[in-house]
């Protein structure tokens, strides 16, 4: 579908079946945390998912080639980020699989009943609101949780979820203590865990899968490299977890 592309935009080859994604370089832009959350998710046909915090779209624009589901509801808080996640959405022509919800996640019951959804993910902002403050609003918002703490992200992904249902989250490695409790505490259960490592030996991001009432026990899967000696990113995930089935 043909979309308009305003100056400070540009058009990026995601590099998997053809999808591409507008960023805006104004705006908060998205890094391997969204491209590493999109190939741990595992979703069924017939799951009807939400992403929390959707920014511009990739993860569930990436999800619409990596894995089949019923249907993706994205919510995203800011206004500028929501209109260019359903730029997105029109661009890659997946208008009937992913729909762009502009409002706080935590409304959520506006829009659905509690407990609907089989699965929801976020690669949500995970810098403390203590540490230093971007001056561009909408970067600041992406980055720091003021607008969505821990423990809101974790109740509201347990209020969405039926029963059994799961919640994928990727958050920085420093904070993963938080995120852990804070979970456990909604009574999200982690289930499956890694993770990744920046290839200079610094650990840099925590990735968590969970079951709402889930029994207790957790696979701690391989940590993963995600970065040469140069910094530069390994396009080639090849660790087997990661591989799709």
């Amino acid at each position: 579908m043909k979309v308009e592309i305003l100056k400070d935009e540009r058009v990026e080859d995601l590099q998997c079946e053809g999808l591409k994604i507008i960023q805006n370089k104004n705006f908060y832009t998205f890094t391997s945390d969204s491209v590493i959350l999109a190939n741990f998710i595992k979703l069924k046909k017939t799951d009807r998912c939400v992403e929390i915090g959707t920014g511009c779209g990739v993860i569930s624009v990436l999800l619409s080639a990596k894995t089949q589901f019923d249907k993706i509801y994205a919510f995203e808080l800011q206004d500028e980020m929501a209109r260019l996640a359903e730029k997105n959405v029109l661009l890659n022509d997946l208008q009937d699989k992913i729909s762009v919800i502009s409002d706080d996640a935590r409304n959520f019951k506006q829009y659905f009943p509690q407990e609907s959804f089989d699965v929801v993910f976020s690669n949500p902002p995970y810098m403390h609101s203590r540490s230093p403050r971007n001056a561009n609003p909408v970067v600041d918002k992406a980055r720091h949780d003021v607008s969505l703490p821990l423990n809101d992200l974790c109740s509201t992904a347990y209020s969405m979820l039926k029963f059994g249902g799961k919640f994928y989250v990727v958050y920085t490695a420093t904070r993963s203590a938080e995120l852990i409790y804070a979970l456990m505490q909604n009574n999200l259960e982690p289930k499956r865990m890694f993770f990744t490592e920046n290839g200079k030996g610094k650990v840099v991001l925590v990735v968590i899968e969970t079951v709402k009432g889930g029994k207790h026990g957790v696979e701690v899967l391989p940590q993963l490299e995600t970065n040469d000696l140069n910094g530069e990113y390994l396009k080639v995930l090849h660790t087997k977890f990661l591989k799709r089935d």
